[in-house]
Formats: structure tokens, C-alpha cells, sequence
């Protein structure tokens, strides 16, 4: 994470604010999540280096950008096509080779480059949505924020695909995400 300069994925307006431990808004409705949270989700992957990772929601890039120093490829999609645009130039100026991103509903995932070692998805769905169960491999591990906008809040919760081609769910602990948007929503 020190390789990564946080201040240039918030605006420039918040660019002093960028290292404190707290949610940054960028526009659109969406954040930045606070470091330790970036951390935490990027620990419960427990990526070696040779992963290919899928993560659901750009935002400002920020997390992809840390997934991309510890991954062999991401992919990355955002539904807001104002902050893919934002993404694309930011990383235009930076060195990540390793990194491709995609304007369109993560819901879907990125069924022709599955499947991925590591999904990672950084704004709350109500469930998980099958298309992306589907597109992790044997052995891998999907971290996400699950529930609703409710009081109760959300859990971070890691699913392991089992070589059986089942699935092991592990409660990680409680979270405040923004909402999944798009085809989540139609309640599939």
C-alpha cells in the first residue's frame, strides 16, 4: 500500500485528507474506502502474486491499484462510466501494466477472462449474485460486503470454492458499504 499514491486517486480538494483512516467521498454517490479497510479486504484475499483478480467497483481505482501491486492481473469493472473514465486516465500515468478495466454492471462479472483466483467486490450487494460464484475458480476466494442499507448494517463476509465445487462462507466482521447498483437491484 505505501507504493501506492492514495492522494492522487481522492480530489484534489481532499488530496490532504487522503491518508486518514476514514471513507472519502469522489463523486457520484460512491467513496473511497478508508486504508485499513482497503487492507483488511486485500488481506482476506490472501493473493500469493499469481492470481488473476476480478474486483467489482472501480470507484477511483484505488483498490485495484493495491490488488494490482500484489496480483499477477486484474480485472476491474464500474458501472459509473464518469469514474471509469477518471480511472483510465489516472492509471494512464501510472505503471500498471497488469490492470484492465471495464465500464458495465459487475453483476455479470467478466465471464471471458474467468475464471478468477480472487473476486473481490467493493460496494454492498443484498446477495450473492450467482455470475459471480460462477466465475471463481476451484480454490478461490470472493470478498465482499453483504446485506442491505438497513441499521443493522452489512458483513464482510469470504467465500472459499471448495474443489467439490461447493462453497464455504466465513463471516469477517461488520461494515457500512454503498449499495450495489444495477442488475442486483432487479432482485436476481
Amino acid at each position: 500500500m505505501r507504493r501506492v499514491p492514495r492522494e492522487r486517486f481522492v480530489p484534489p480538494e481532499l488530496a490532504a485528507h487522503a491518508y486518514q483512516d476514514r471513507p472519502l467521498p469522489i463523486g457520484h454517490g460512491q467513496t473511497i474506502s478508508q486504508p485499513y479497510v482497503v487492507a483488511w479486504m486485500t488481506e482476506a484475499l490472501a493473493l500469493r502474486g499469481d492470481e488473476k483478480v476480478l474486483e467489482i467497483g472501480t470507484g477511483s481505482g484505488y483498490q485495484a491499484a493495491v490488488l494490482a501491486e500484489l496480483a499477477h492481473s486484474v480485472h476491474s469493472i464500474e458501472i459509473v462510466e464518469a469514474l471509469v473514465q477518471r480511472a483510465r486516465a489516472l492509471f494512464h500515468h501510472l505503471p500498471y501494466a497488469n490492470l484492465r478495466l471495464r465500464q458495465g454492471d459487475g453483476y455479470q462479472g467478466w465471464a471471458e477472462a474467468a475464471p478468477f483466483d480472487a473476486i473481490l467486490l467493493t460496494a454492498a450487494p443484498p446477495h450473492v449474485p450467482q455470475p459471480l460464484l460462477d466465475q471463481l475458480a476451484v480454490g478461490g476466494r470472493m470478498v465482499l460486503p453483504l446485506g442491505g442499507q438497513g441499521p443493522q448494517g452489512q458483513v464482510m463476509v469470504r467465500i472459499l470454492r471448495t474443489a467439490e465445487g461447493g462453497y464455504q462462507r466465513q463471516r469477517l466482521g461488520t461494515v457500512r458499504f454503498v449499495p450495489m447498483t444495477g442488475a442486483v437491484q432487479d432482485g436476481r
